[in-house]
This record gives C-alpha cells, sequence and structure tokens, in this order.
C-alpha cells in the first residue's frame, strides 16, 4: 500500500475524520478527502433539515486541521435511480428495503469508483471493518468493536470493491476512536453518531415515504381473534417486529404478518409473540464476497446489531440459501438481508425472501 494514491471518504462524523488521521499520521500514502453528497434536499428539503451544509463545514474543517485535499462530489442522481426506487419498490410490496446496504455498494464503492474514484487506487472509509489477503483473495473481517462493527452492511461488496478498500478504524472500539479524535483535536470528536438512513438525514422517514407512496388506510388486526383492532395509513409504515406507533391500547402489541392483497397489518399481543417466532428462511439472490462456504454451520446476523445466531444453512442452488436459526426471532421481514458470518469473517448475504 506504501506511496497508493487513496481516495478518502470523509462524513464530517468523529470515525471518518480519525480513519484520515491514521492514514495520514503513515505519511507515506497520497491522499484525498471525498464529500459525497448524497442527501435528496433538492426534492425533499421541505420535509425537514438535511444536515449535509453543517456535515460539510466538520468535513472542510477536518481537512483543513490534518491538511487534506477536499473534493465534493454528487451522487444524488445515481442515488436516486439506484437505492431510493429500490426502496420505494420493496416497501409497495410489504418488504422491508435495506437501503444503507445498497448505499455500500452501490454508491460509496460503487459509483463514487467508477467515476470520481477510479484514478486512485484504494478507497478508505470509517467503517468499523477488517479486510485480510489470504492467497490472492481478500476477505472481510468483522471490526474488533462487537457493538460498532458495521460488516453487515458492507456484506453486498464484490471481491474487487473489499479489495481496494482500507478500514483504517477497524482494529479499534469507538471509545478509543473517541479517545484519538479528543487527544489530535479534531473538530468532530465531540459530535455525536449519526443516526436513521444515510439518504435521509433528518427528513423524518414517514414523511419521506408519505411524499412518494401516499397513504392507503387499512384495518390493524389481531392475528389471533381476528378482530379488528385499529387502522394503519399504508402496510409501508410499518414493518415486522414493530410495537411502537401502532396506536393500539391494552398492548404490548406487535406486528408479525402484512398481506399486501386485504392490505391489512397483522398483530399478536406479546403475550403471544414467542408463538410467532421464526426459525426458518429462505434468502433469494445470495452473495459471496469471496468464496461459497464450505460448511453449513454459520452465524448469521438479520439485523445491524452484536447479535449473531447460530444457523444451519443449506445452499439450494440458483433457489437461495434455507437458513435454519438454533432459536426463532419474532422480527424476522421479507426484503431485510441476513448476513452470513464464519468466524471473524463476513461471507456475504441476501435479502429475506
Amino acid at each position: 500500500m506504501r506511496g497508493d494514491r487513496v481516495a478518502v471518504l470523509v462524513s464530517g462524523g468523529v470515525d471518518s475524520g480519525v480513519a484520515l488521521h491514521r492514514l495520514v499520521e503513515r505519511g507515506d500514502l497520497s491522499l484525498t478527502a471525498f464529500y459525497l453528497k448524497i442527501w435528496l434536499e433538492d426534492d425533499a428539503a421541505f420535509l425537514g433539515s438535511c444536515p449535509w451544509e453543517e456535515d460539510l463545514e466538520y468535513v472542510r474543517a477536518i481537512c483543513d486541521r490534518l491538511g487534506v485535499p477536499l473534493e465534493i462530489v454528487s451522487l444524488q442522481q445515481e442515488y436516486r435511480r439506484r437505492v431510493v426506487e429500490y426502496a420505494l419498490g420493496e416497501l409497495k410490496l410489504g418488504r422491508t428495503p435495506s437501503s444503507d446496504i445498497l448505499c455500500n455498494s452501490l454508491i460509496k464503492f460503487g459509483a463514487f469508483l467508477e467515476g470520481a474514484g477510479r484514478d486512485f487506487d484504494r478507497v478508505a472509509s470509517g467503517h468499523y471493518a477488517r479486510t485480510r489477503e489470504v492467497g490472492g483473495t481478500t476477505h472481510l473481517l468483522r471490526g474488533v468493536d462487537p457493538v460498532k462493527d458495521q460488516t453487515y452492511f458492507l456484506c453486498r461488496l464484490s471481491q474487487e470493491q473489499v479489495a481496494r478498500c482500507v478500514f483504517p478504524i477497524g482494529d479499534l472500539g469507538k471509545a478509543e476512536v473517541r479517545r484519538l479524535a479528543q487527544e489530535i483535536d479534531l473538530p468532530s470528536a465531540e459530535r455525536p453518531d449519526s443516526q436513521g438512513i444515510c439518504f435521509l438525514g433528518k427528513i423524518p422517514y414517514d414523511e419521506f415515504v408519505r411524499y412518494h407512496l401516499g397513504d392507503r388506510p387499512g384495518p390493524i388486526v389481531d392475528i389471533q381473534s381476528g378482530r379488528t383492532l385499529g387502522g394503519h395509513r399504508g402496510l409501508w409504515f410499518h414493518t415486522i417486529g414493530q410495537r411502537k406507533g401502532l396506536g393500539l391500547g391494552d398492548g404490548p402489541w406487535y406486528v408479525v404478518s402484512k398481506d399486501p392483497e386485504t392490505n391489512t397489518v397483522n398483530v399478536v399481543h406479546g403475550e403471544q409473540l414467542a408463538d410467532h417466532r421464526r426459525r426458518e428462511f429462505l434468502v433469494v439472490d445470495p452473495h459471496w464476497i469471496a468464496d461459497e462456504p464450505k460448511t453449513r454451520t454459520l452465524m448469521v446476523r438479520i439485523r445491524h446489531g452484536e447479535k449473531l445466531w447460530p444457523a444451519e444453512v443449506l445452499i439450494e442452488g440458483t433457489d437461495g440459501v434455507r437458513v435454519t436459526l438454533d432459536e426463532g426471532d419474532p422480527g424476522i421481514a421479507a426484503g431485510q438481508f441476513a448476513v452470513f458470518y464464519d468466524g471473524e469473517e463476513c461471507l456475504g448475504g441476501g435479502p429475506i425472501g
């Protein structure tokens, strides 16, 4: 990597700032920082405050502090076409899209490398992840911080993409990153972590969905008794496992299924939730970063977070991967991504059918 030209993706947060600092400290790389403008403020600013201007102020301050040149690249049209249209299409079908996974594979490490980043040897980011090359193949490894590990969101990267990736803070915990930022007086040292879907910023998710899909009211039904308990504004405002925001009394109530044909949201009371845990599902269109797994016993992550489920997997050719968890979970939704792990390696993943 010595002497490589490295494009560093910076967001204005503490993670990408420390990642840039660690690369600067090496002293043997040609670095250019890039801020990717993917917020949809041009067509949805009236829904809320997009923080890209504030982000950019932090990015400029960080780059000035570290002496790294900065370029700003707009990928809004690519994001709208490759990610937003996908998300809206999934929501219309009653599924739960994983937009941030596609943001990484199709935009940050996709459209960017196809355009402004094509002349760089490597691309670096502040993701909590690691890579390891073995015999000419690059493997994606979990970050050492089990809570902050972000390989779930990187599961659709191709071998070519992963081979060009650099994750400078993957060997650090979040507390260490904060401490480093404070030690070097990084402008973003005390800035809170960003939350939510990457293209929305501070735009309320429900308002964004309503702007594109509108309302389609229907019943909320207790699946145990068949009794209508209330109403919803549209299937796309709800996901499997949801508890908050249902507007029902005598709870807690949980969403366990959605029926697009009857436009019904089905719920159960918390006392019956255990009866609706799901152990088996099919992962369609699976993607493997390096090699197809050679063992049937893997760990599976069905949402971002520390939880990894032991599972038996059976690759069924073009039909996908049949997954059987050791124990059931009531929050498994169609469209949501399942990501496979063998030890510390993230093997890849795909959407649940």
